[in-house]
C-alpha cells in the first residue's frame, strides 16, 4: 500500500510492506548465507542459484518481494562496495546484464527495482556481504491482499520461478 506523508509544501510516498517483518525479526542463522551458497555448488538447485560467474553468483531471494526477486552476490565475502576489486564490479554488472536479460525472456515484467542495501540502517539484513538485488515489477502487481490480509501473495512456486530462469540464463549463455 501506498500513502502519502506531506509536510507543508512536499509530500512522500512511503510504501508499506507488513509481510516483511516475520523475516526482518526472525532468528537469523549462523555464518553467512551467501558464503554457505558460494560454497556448496553442488546444492545450487536446492540453493535456488541461477547462476555462477568468476567472481559473483545469483541466488533466488526466499524471501521475495516478487517472483523472480534475486540477488547477486560476490564470492568473496565483503561488506563494502568500495572494496570491491575491477573484475567484481565488471562481473557483477555482466551479471545484472544477464539476469535481466534472462527475467525478461521468462517471466516478460515491465520493469524492475535494482538496488544495494548498504549498511543496516539501508535496509540490509546481510550488511556483511554485498549482493545486489534485482526485483521484477509488472504493472499492477500490488494489490489489496496487503493491506486487508497483511499477506503478500506471491503468485509462483520459488522452484517453478528457479527452473524458468535457470533454463533461459541457459540458453542465453549456451545458444
Amino acid at each position: 500500500m501506498i500513502n502519502n506523508k506531506c509536510t507543508g509544501d512536499t509530500c512522500m510516498k512511503i510504501i508499506w510492506a507488513p509481510w516483511r517483518i516475520k523475516y526482518i525479526l526472525q532468528e537469523k542463522p549462523e555464518g553467512c548465507i551467501f558464503c554457505k551458497y558460494r560454497d556448496t555448488p553442488e546444492k545450487d538447485e536446492e540453493n535456488l542459484v541461477v547462476y555462477r560467474g568468476k567472481y559473483v553468483f545469483a541466488v533466488l531471494n526466499l524471501y521475495p518481494y516478487n517472483p523472480g526477486h534475486l540477488m547477486i552476490a560476490t564470492y568473496r565475502h565483503v561488506g563494502s562496495f568500495t572494496e570491491l576489486e575491477d573484475n567484481e564490479l565488471f562481473d557483477l554488472n555482466k551479471t545484472l546484464q544477464l539476469m535481466l536479460k534472462a527475467i525478461d525472456k521468462a517471466m516478460k515484467p515491465d520493469g524492475y527495482n535494482v538496488g544495494i542495501n548498504l549498511g543496516k540502517v539501508a535496509g540490509a539484513g546481510i550488511e556483511d556481504h554485498i549482493h545486489v538485488h534485482v526485483v521484477p515489477r509488472w504493472l499492477g502487481d500490488t494489490n489489496f491482499i496487503p493491506v486487508i490480509a497483511d499477506t503478500k501473495v506471491i503468485p509462483e512456486a520459488l522452484k517453478d520461478t528457479y527452473k524458468k530462469i535457470k533454463k533461459a540464463v541457459e540458453e542465453i549463455t549456451h545458444g
